[in-house]
């Protein structure tokens, strides 16, 4: 049996912040505890908050070229601006979008750049962490230490999709578990041999938690209990799909 479990009661995240404290007392709390298997969903905008990866856009001058996109797109230049230092390639500029290749190698809209869920009537807005796989490290390693359990961490963002409407939690920084399963090689219930399926399951377990992560509740972490992960070191760089695979670049 597959459960989700939010973990409700987490305060606004400030500036260093220890957000693998909060979430095991929050749990506390809540009459729960982690168990083995679990898997930890957190959002990527409290861990952006805790390591101070937020800017006020009254702090920040658009420059030309941040004016003149900002302009085609419809944005404010000053997020643009901030868009663009995150920016390692615009992909696609068009009707208000602006999608690009941030500096890990996501594919996104604007960069990562997000106002919403930030602060309450201010011009401020959050980035993507330097290293989300890093920010998942911490996370597991303070877990582990008040705990004595090791549990898989994966920071997650809402990230459009190629063929599909709508938007999806996905992992963008992963600890303790591999992210993808490769069923290449074996067979299915017919005996046919599998040639290319590999199943983003840090992905989905991603989208999983998002199910109880209602961002109005101020719930920006989840369990995820009852699949079997396989442990291992993994990286959310391991979801990337390749340019040169890339159909849609």
């Amino acid at each position: 049996m597959l459960t989700i479990i939010p973990v409700k009661g987490i305060p606004d995240i400030e500036l260093g912040d220890n957000l693998g404290e909060i979430i095991v007392a929050r749990l506390k709390d809540q009459g729960e505890e982690f168990q083995e298997g679990d898997v930890t969903v957190v959002s990527q905008k409290v861990v952006s908050k805790a390591e101070g990866r937020v800017i006020n856009l009254s702090k920040v001058t658009p420059s030309p070229f941040a004016s003149f996109v900002a302009k085609e797109a419809g944005k404010d230049p000053r997020q643009v601006e901030v868009i663009l230092r995150e920016t390692r390639k615009i992909v696609r500029m068009k009707a208000g979008h602006l999608i690009t290749e941030t500096r890990h190698g996501f594919i996104c809209a604007n960069a990562g750049v997000d106002a919403s869920n930030v602060a309450k009537g201010k011009d401020i807005v959050t980035l993507l962490p330097l290293d989300p796989d890093a920010s998942a490290d911490r996370i597991g390693i303070t877990i582990r230490k008040l705990t004595g359990k090791a549990i898989p961490v994966i920071v997650t963002d809402t990230f459009g999709r190629a063929w599909r409407m709508g938007q999806v939690n996905f992992a963008i920084g992963i600890s303790g578990m591999k992210p993808i399963h490769d069923y290449r090689g074996t067979k299915d219930m017919y005996r046919h041999t599998l040639r290319v399926t590999e199943i983003a399951v840090a992905d989905e377990l991603a989208s999983a938690g998002e199910l109880v992560m209602n961002k109005a509740d101020k719930i920006p972490a989840a369990l995820v209990r009852g699949y079997k992960i396989k442990r291992g070191k993994g990286t959310g760089k391991d979801l990337l799909r390749p340019e040169e695979m890339d159909l849609f670049r």
